[in-house]
Formats: C-alpha cells, structure tokens, sequence
C-alpha cells in the first residue's frame, strides 16, 4: 500500500504482488486499500485483488494501471533514478501544484476543476519558473528552475 500511495510506481519485470488478507480471513481492506485501489484501477480489478487475494504479475499489474512502467530488474534502480532527477530538476512550486490539483480536484465537479485549474495557473504564470522556462525556450536552451 505503501506504494500505491506513490505518484510512480516502478516495478521489475519478476515482481509479483498479492494483497493476501482474504485468504486468512482478514478483509481486504487494510491500510487504504479499498480507498487507493479502485482509484488507481478501477472498482472491478480492486474486488478481484481484494477479494480474491491471487498473485498478479508485474506485466498484468501494469496493464491494469497499479504500476507506470515495468522494466528489466537490472534496470530498476536506473529507472527510478531517471525520474527522481527528472521531478527534481522540474519546476518544484508548478510540480507542488499539480499535486494539490490531483488530491483536491477528486472531489470537485468539472466546472470547479476548471475554476480551480484557471486560478492555480495563473498563480503558476507569475512564478520565476515560467519566465526562466520562456526565455530557456528563446535562448534554446534547457530551463533551470529554482
């Protein structure tokens, strides 16, 4: 659950995963499952993986939704560290918002999103990060962002 709750979910192609808890006569339902689950893959695949308690394959999982990528086991540790540095390198204040987009529009109807989002981007317009992101465009360059 721990890495449900993670925005990336990174798995190797050897992983296999199972929520075990309805094979010993324990719920399914433990720590947020029930809650993160049906939001990363969906009502149905959440009461096959709860109820049932199989064993999925990193492959299967990932056609799913519950992991972004699946690569080589060799690859793993690279690949995450490819995105760690892409996300830190990244414009943090517009990364930190997008986030609190993504927790606070679930609960909002479309017309409140797109309010939210208008007010939000314009906020986002008057960072530094978006005047260094157009003249890094102008100049041909990569940005760099506080």
């Amino acid at each position: 659950m721990i890495a449900a709750a993670s925005d990336i979910r990174i798995a190797a192609e050897s992983a296999k995963i199972a929520f075990l808890f309805s094979r010993v006569g324990l719920a399914g339902a433990d720590m947020g499952a029930a809650w993160l689950l049906p939001r990363i893959v969906g009502l149905a695949h959440a009461s096959e993986i709860l109820l049932l308690g199989d064993f999925i394959s990193a492959e299967r999982a990932a056609a799913i939704g519950l992991y972004n990528r699946v690569v080589p086991g060799e690859r793993l540790m690279a690949e995450a560290t490819e995105i760690a540095v892409r996300l830190a390198r990244g414009p943090s204040a517009a990364h930190g918002v997008t986030k609190q987009a993504l927790n606070e529009e679930a609960a909002m109807d479309l017309v409140s999103a797109i309010e939210y989002e208008a007010r939000v981007q314009a906020e986002c317009m008057r960072h530094p990060n978006f005047r260094e992101a157009y003249e890094a465009f102008r100049d041909r360059r990569d940005p760099r962002f506080e």
